[in-house]
């Protein structure tokens, strides 16, 4: 029994270097600061355009280590055809995942600046004010939409002012503050 424990500590050290070797990644620093800098380009996506640096930061990491664990060999990752589609559906998906986490990013999605300018909300809205217009929308959408999909699928079915999104938006903006949205036709005349 001596022995065995005398021995124990060495086995051990072994053990859990066997484990460092099998998890060791396959991207090299280089490689993985060269697939961020090409994550750049998503920035102008309305989901990613408002986040912090700090947050978008985040996001390129995650993308990038889906990426690596789905494609170990970096070469052979960017060589391959497709590989435009292979990261725009990764980020898509990291975009899904991040939503689905939590339903305040709402303001990532309809980010103020854009409902100010579409008229739904006015511009002088304090912190408060918008973090209570945020949580109604979400709220609401979380009791309209039951999964994801069918969130994400309204989303791109968003083509009219009267969508479902636009109608949760009016009704939160009307609740909240006892605003009224009502839209205008303008119509030219020669």
């Amino acid at each position: 029994m001596k022995r065995f424990l005398r021995f124990l500590p060495l086995v051990a050290i072994v053990a859990i270097g066997m484990m460092g070797c099998s998890a060791k990644r396959e991207w090299n620093h280089q490689q993985r600061k060269e697939m961020r800098e090409a994550l750049k380009e998503y920035r102008e996506m309305i989901y990613l355009n408002d986040l912090s640096d700090a947050e978008y930061l985040l996001f390129t990491d995650e993308v990038a280590n889906d990426l690596e664990y789905a494609y170990p060999v970096y070469a052979a990752f960017i060589q391959m055809p497709g590989v435009e589609d292979t990261v725009d559906m990764v980020v898509v998906e990291t975009i899904v995942d991040y939503l689905d986490a939590d339903a305040h990013n709402m303001r990532h999605i309809y980010p103020y600046r854009y409902l100010v300018a579409e008229g739904l909300l006015p511009a002088d809205l304090d912190m408060r004010q918008q973090r209570q217009f945020y949580t109604c929308f979400a709220q609401q959408v979380n009791n309209q939409f039951i999964t994801m999909e069918n969130f994400v699928a309204a989303i791109l079915a968003d083509t009219t002012s009267n969508s479902a999104i636009r109608q949760i938006e009016s009704q939160c903006a009307n609740d909240l503050f006892g605003w009224m949205i009502t839209e205008v036709d303008i119509v030219e005349t020669n």
